[in-house]
């Protein structure tokens, strides 16, 4: 018992010296320049001080030492860039798709005609009129509803809006995996419309604004082990090009034969 209250004792006496040398090490070069005033601020005590730590430097007075808090950093986060929504070249007076064709509805009170404009419109109803937008600058005909190029343009629709929720939602798994699924499928279209109908394809990628990326040759995991076989082939391959290479270089030095050495081995075989 004794000798655990004696090494209680002892630890706490090496940690107020070294706190003691710590504070005194870092406060020696700032008190040293301090005014009068400060000094008259700092010696006076508002009452008994409980703690004993008390160290007097010279010419300076008596003070209480006081711990030195090292306050954390406010981190400051980084603004996130304002993502420009493909809905915002649509103005607010603009009727909805299904009172565009009525001639009613130009000549409608103020306050009807904002429950028939985008202005009180939903962001469905605003997705449904730009995908028809985008639908009229690459179908082929009016009636043109199912062709490869329509899909490409309804597609692209749905993948800038995804692209806008997840710019704000960042944890939406949901949402990501759709966006995917939907890239995937338009870049199937857009290989068909390639292939098949270039001038189509060309059409579609300047009105929509899509940069078509080529695929690569073919998809492998590089391994350490497939890295180091490739590593050799192309090593055994430049040999054996030089060995090639050595071979033509002394078939060309040596002389062609004469006419009377094929005569001899000509004679020679028959014989």
């Amino acid at each position: 018992m004794l000798s655990s209250m004696a090494l209680r004792s002892a630890f706490k006496s090496t940690s107020v010296v070294l706190r003691e040398c710590g504070v005194l090490s870092r406060l020696k070069g700032t008190y040293a320049s301090l005014q009068l005033k400060h000094k008259a601020l700092t010696s006076v005590t508002t009452g008994p001080s409980h703690n004993n730590n008390e160290t007097a430097l010279t010419g300076i007075g008596s003070f209480t030492i006081q711990s030195v808090r090292n306050y954390a950093r406010v981190v400051r986060k980084k603004k996130k860039e304002v993502m420009t929504s493909q809905l915002s070249d649509l103005p607010p007076t603009m009727l909805k798709m299904e009172y565009a064709a009525v001639p009613l509805a130009q000549t409608a009170d103020d306050l009807v005609k904002r429950l028939l404009t985008l202005e009180l419109a939903s962001h469905s109803e605003k997705l449904k009129l730009k995908t028809e937008q985008l639908i009229a600058k690459v179908q082929r005909d009016e009636a043109d509803r199912s062709s490869s190029e329509v899909k490409v343009a309804i597609l692209t629709s749905k993948i800038r809006n995804y692209q806008e929720h997840l710019h704000k939602h960042t944890k939406d798994k949901a949402n990501k995996r759709w966006m995917l699924m939907a890239i995937d499928r338009r870049k199937k279209l857009l290989k068909h419309l390639r292939v098949t109908r270039y001038d189509a394809f060309e059409h579609v990628c300047q009105q929509l604004g899509i940069t078509y990326t080529f695929p690569p040759e073919y998809y492998r995991h590089a391994t350490r082990r497939w890295l180091a076989k490739k590593a050799l082939c192309i090593k055994v391959f430049k040999e054996v090009q030089k060995q090639k290479l050595e071979q033509r270089k002394k078939i060309k030095q040596t002389p062609p034969p004469t006419l009377a050495e094929t005569a001899r081995t000509e004679a020679t075989g028959t014989q």
